[in-house]
């Protein structure tokens, strides 16, 4: 094997510099040239690659977002758009493709796959809904950022008695929102994966008035049936029974952006190394991820299959710490 590709897809994360940074050059490492394809498997059709060399990702690890440029692909979805994107490959004489991303992009990673064409997937979006790595790239720099948020908020909401409904990204996963409420001292949290009772909420914050708290800090998922704003329309409804005036705050894309913490970095040179290794040896087909601290590859076929689950003991958790 001489020539490898890389490419970032979907919703960028945190890390994700850092992954094509170790891509790069550990497949230096072993003897390949790397070419990057600008804007996800959308640049792969049009056929936008570049060459990329050891110091083409020179300074980057400490940046957000991705040098690369990403990108969601309608046109990849159909058979004429993958086998264009093959064609490009075959042009270029690349022998193999690393994909960087999260469900969408493992999807698009497998279908290749499916061709014949070998693929090596890496963990990347900070939803951590993907099947196959406990954490994915980009989760904890998310997960720091929307908790420095909410402390902030905390410092005004108890100037002035008030509760906060702050909503948090992750499509339909929880995760974000769950993990947020418990560092962050959350009364409430809502998530997609358990039914949720608008009244139940709001005697949560009515309890947590009694109690004589200054604050209440609610934690909601976008993917809920009932985000911020929804919940904010019912409790107009009810606003004396809360007890706090109410105010609500959407994070949104913020949580994606700035600098990727430490262990961003890490986990990232770790994945985007692996992959390289995998080329090495041999191996395709898989995406590289981590599980109980290790890198550890799965199957793209039973990482599309699959659907990761939350642990929703930390709700139970979450509730009882919130007295």
């Amino acid at each position: 094997m001489r020539r490898i590709g890389v490419l970032t897809s979907g919703g960028d994360a945190p890390g994700m510099n850092a992954a094509i940074r170790a891509v790069v050059r550990t497949g230096i490492d072993h003897g390949f040239e790397t070419f990057g394809a600008r804007h996800g498997f959308a640049g792969l059709i049009a056929g936008s690659l570049v060459p990329l060399g050891a110091r083409d990702v020179s300074g980057i690890m400490q940046y957000g977002g991705t040098m690369l440029g990403s990108a969601r692909s309608d046109e990849f979805k159909t058979v004429k758009g993958r086998t264009e994107a093959l064609r490009v490959l075959h042009q270029h004489d690349i022998e193999a493709l690393v994909v960087i991303g999260g469900n969408g992009s493992q999807q698009g990673a497998y279908a290749l796959h499916a061709e014949g064409y070998p693929v090596v997937g890496v963990a990347s979006t900070i939803d951590n809904d993907l099947y196959g790595s406990e954490i994915t790239i980009g989760v904890d720099t998310a997960l720091n950022i929307a908790l420095e948020a909410i402390d902030r908020l905390k410092t005004t909401a108890s100037s002035h008695q008030r509760a906060f409904l702050v909503e948090v990204m992750g499509r339909d996963c929880g995760y974000l929102a769950l993990m947020v409420a418990v560092a962050g001292g959350a009364e409430a949290v809502v998530i997609p994966e358990i039914p949720t009772d608008p009244d139940a909420v709001a005697a949560e914050l009515r309890e947590a008035y009694k109690r004589g708290k200054s604050h209440a800090i609610v934690v909601v998922a976008e993917g809920d049936q009932f985000n911020a704003q929804a919940l904010a329309r019912h409790f107009a409804e009810h606003r004396d029974e809360l007890g706090f005036q109410l105010r609500v705050t959407t994070l949104g894309h913020v949580q994606r952006g700035g600098a990727p913490g430490a262990f961003d970095r890490l986990l990232a040179t770790r994945l985007g190394a692996a992959a390289t290794q995998q080329l090495a040896d041999g191996s395709a087909g898989v995406l590289v991820g981590l599980r109980k601290g290790e890198i550890a590859t799965t199957p793209l076929a039973e990482v599309v299959k699959h659907k990761k689950q939350l642990d929703t003991e930390l709700l139970a958790l979450a509730t009882v710490l919130a007295r």
